[in-house]
């Protein structure tokens, strides 16, 4: 280990948005998970990473009797607690072995007069330690890329969304790529009537977003009344500049929705706004809504 690990982290900040404390994070984890395989490992231990150097050194912690066996106690309770969970979860039993080998005990409360350290750092650690690192640096990176997709698409929850049809999954349930993840066009949020064609682009309302172990799910609607909202402040300037507001919607998807409008405005025509010359603006909303008639009332 080196300055090139402190440089690799700071490259994949820069490249990738994720954050230097997150891929040292898991740097540390993964020197620790090492050396717990190594023979004659301390039982408690922690690995401290030089962020300056790129070195890191193992120290072995000691406690006092008393202290170590509660924590111990407490680590129990933690595991037997989630198993307990997760038996009524599952409505299964559970016939997992806890060994006091097996716990991990937090002792970041304890006052550092009663903490016992030791440098205990193998000799020939670093070429374990480096492919270790590698492995599990690798996984935290996609786990904080798959968080950032999440909260980049649970922020537009409600937003229309451009994208294009890859192919009919299960259950007439359609994939829709939006770029950077596919989103989920289900049974219930078509529009009867509707063909989505491979290939061809369709706009939709983001409804739901779900964090997955493969990245978020994202749940879109041709049904939902915003996506009629949407596309007339696309069309219509004077909704876009706030001279004209959509008061509410009223959708039987594929059908007829009707429109109440209102202007804020002296001498701007709330409907014509909407209708356009000629009819043009209304009639590209009508389009993008597959032939859906569409009533505005003021």
């Amino acid at each position: 280990m080196s300055r090139e690990i402190i440089e690799f982290v700071q490259e994949l900040e820069r490249d990738k948005g994720i954050e230097s404390d997150t891929l040292i994070e898991a740097l540390e984890d993964a020197l620790l998970a090492a050396y717990k395989k190594t023979p004659g490992a301390s039982r408690h231990a922690v690995v401290e990473l030089d962020r300056e150097e790129g070195d890191f050194r193992v120290f072995s912690i000691e406690l006092p009797p008393d202290i170590e066996e509660r924590l111990l106690e407490e680590a129990r309770e933690r595991v037997l607690t989630e198993l307990e969970q997760a038996e009524e979860e599952t409505g299964e039993r559970s016939h997992v072995l806890v060994q006091d080998e097996d716990l991990e005990i937090d002792w970041s409360d304890v006052p550092d007069e009663q903490v016992k350290r030791e440098d205990v750092t193998p000799e020939n650690f670093g070429r374990i330690a480096a492919q270790t690192a590698k492995q599990v640096i690798t996984q935290r990176i996609r786990e904080a890329e798959r968080q950032m997709m999440y909260e980049e698409y649970i922020d537009r929850v409600s937003e229309v969304v451009t994208g294009i049809v890859q192919q009919a999954g299960d259950r007439n349930n359609v994939l829709v790529d939006l770029g950077k993840v596919e989103a989920l066009l289900p049974r219930s949020e078509q529009v009867d009537g509707e063909r989505y064609e491979q290939g061809s682009r369709i706009k939709a309302v983001i409804t739901e977003v779900r964090s997955g172990t493969k990245g978020p799910q994202v749940i879109v609607s041709r049904r939902d009344p915003e996506l009629i909202k949407t596309l007339f402040e696309l069309e219509v300037p004077e909704i876009a500049d706030g001279l004209v507001e959509i008061r509410g919607v009223a959708r039987e998807p594929g059908y007829r929705s009707k429109i109440a409008v209102e202007s804020h405005a002296q001498g701007v025509d709330p409907v014509g706004a909407c209708v356009g010359p000629r009819g043009s603006r209304v009639r590209m909303v009508v389009s993008e809504l597959r032939g859906e008639k569409i009533d505005i009332i003021p």
